[in-house]
């Protein structure tokens, strides 16, 4: 999507949460409490670049999982000059299963708790942004239509 865009950055979460060498303890890891602490450094960072980028008029675009309402407005409150856009690429389990098997095997990724994220989700950002069925689509078809029409269907704030 940011590819498309004339002046955009794409700010990758998975990304920013690999900058930790040494000491990295995953989302989901142990001890709990140090993988939070982590989460929110990354979180803090992604808002701190998505700033900085619109500041030099670039348009940012994060591509992290945002699991939660309390981290959905972690982020709105971190960005208070911004309008938010939030969307959910919302193809279904087993799409997202059979993308991660054909993906590099450097950006795979081992996760067995898709339901459980799903449900999650949308019981508390159910009626937030928007929920997009992208299992029909390609990448590229999926980022013109994000481009088309989330002004109009995913604003937060």
């Amino acid at each position: 999507m940011a590819e498309r865009l004339p002046r955009a950055a794409r700010l990758d979460g998975d990304f920013i949460s690999r900058l930790v060498v040494s000491g990295r303890v995953g989302a989901l890891g142990e001890p709990a409490e140090e993988a939070a602490q982590q989460v929110e450094l990354c979180n803090r960072n992604l808002c701190a670049l998505a700033n900085n980028f619109a500041g030099a008029g670039f348009t940012p675009v994060i591509d992290w999982v945002i699991p939660d309402r309390e981290q959905l407005d972690f982020f709105v409150s971190l960005l208070p000059d911004l309008h938010v856009l939030f969307v959910v690429l919302a193809p279904g389990i087993e799409a997202c299963r059979y993308r991660n098997t054909i993906r590099a095997p450097r950006e795979r990724f081992d996760f067995d708790g898709y339901e459980d994220l799903g449900l999650g989700m949308k019981r508390e950002l159910g009626g937030v942004g928007w929920w997009f069925d992208t299992a029909a689509l390609t990448p590229e078809e999926t980022a013109d239509r994000v481009i088309q029409e989330a002004g109009h269907r995913a604003m937060v704030s």
